[in-house]
């Protein structure tokens, strides 16, 4: 009989912890689930429920292969945007509870609605499916996509008859490109590669491989220093001229509510990258420092005249002195504008 009365008496604890238990999952889960909208800033502290930190002897949380247990939004273990995570709760009766979590981080400041002004038109091929769009004096560098068509080409602003021009293999989807010297640098699609040209002729000099990291290739711009490429997702990709397929950093953007991804063609000017956003009207301005868009542009107004389907969109940035050139995939116009900030 008393072992009956011990054991039913254990039984009980046991149910008690269990329910102790699931009341901390449930209030954390709680918490992240109003906490993943509204989101964090960098020096945000992690402000768990006191039924978490009351029960708990500590408290980490995993990123990734990092753990901490500081629950502060450092930079160094977030990035902006979001963040998948593990709590990992060692509970003062001895149990150990795990629950995953997003925890969003954005940007302190809104981005800033930047205002604009067309002051001039220009013809463009309506053939060619823009990728890739920068200028040099007079001279504009296009990477034009599409399975079977895809090319690296060069003409004069306000004519779309070719300089010269270099086609890319069948199975080559043409993507970003940039110029670093005397050389223009290509990448492709999904065919897990780029292409460097010489400048002047266009000729083939050579191919490299992406990094492990990056999945595919959308956007490419060049800081002066480094290359800077994009996939489609939230990451931008610094990468080494001199060795395309060594990674040197990456960042994540994102703005003051909401990550950006699917960033595509890219352009580097006066100490800020230009990203347009896959099939938006978008321009964001990014700090290349931390990631955080400090402005945008929006070209729905342009767009209207020129997009009648789901491909022929935004895509294509350059600066022709302090105004911005911007086109689309199969739009017969180039606009310039200038910049009111």
């Amino acid at each position: 009989m008393k072992k009956n009365i011990i054991a039913g008496f254990a039984a009980i604890l046991l149910l008690a912890s269990c329910n102790k238990d699931e009341k901390i999952l449930s209030t954390l889960s709680d918490y992240n689930n109003s906490m993943e909208a509204k989101g964090y800033h960098f020096g945000d502290k992690l402000n768990l429920p006191k039924e978490v930190t009351d029960n708990a002897e500590s408290i980490t949380v995993s990123f990734g292969d990092k753990e901490t247990t500081d629950l502060t939004v450092d930079p160094k273990f977030f990035t902006l945007g979001d963040n998948a995570v593990t709590f990992n709760i060692k509970t003062k009766g001895g149990e150990t509870l795990n629950q995953d979590a997003t925890i969003n981080v954005f940007a302190k400041s809104p981005e800033k609605n930047i205002a604009y002004q067309i002051v001039a038109e220009y013809p463009h091929d309506p053939k060619n499916f823009v990728q890739g769009f920068q200028i040099e004096g007079n001279t504009i560098y296009e990477s034009d996509g599409q399975n079977g068509s895809s090319q690296i080409l060069k003409y004069t602003l306000g004519t779309t008859t070719p300089l010269a021009s270099t086609k890319q293999a069948q199975e080559d989807f043409s993507e970003g490109s940039t110029i670093v010297g005397d050389k223009v640098y290509q990448l492709t699609w999904q065919s897990k590669k780029g292409y460097i040209y010489d400048k002047s002729s266009l000729k083939l000099l050579k191919e490299f491989a992406y990094p492990n990291v990056l999945g595919e290739g959308w956007g490419l711009t060049y800081d002066g220093k480094n290359l800077i490429a994009s996939d489609g997702s939230k990451l931008l990709y610094f990468l080494n001229p001199n060795d395309p397929s060594k990674l040197i950093k990456y960042i994540a953007v994102a703005g003051s509510s909401q990550a950006y991804d699917q960033l595509n063609e890219l352009e580097y000017h006066n100490g800020f990258i230009y990203a347009n956003v896959w099939q938006k009207p978008i321009i964001l301005k990014i700090n290349p420092e931390n990631g955080e868009v400090v402005g945008k542009f929006d070209f729905t107004e342009i767009a209207k005249q020129n997009t009648k389907g789901s491909d022929d969109v935004l895509n294509g940035i350059t600066f022709k002195g302090d105004n911005m050139l911007v086109t689309g995939k199969n739009w017969s116009k180039i606009y310039e504008v200038a910049i009111n900030e």
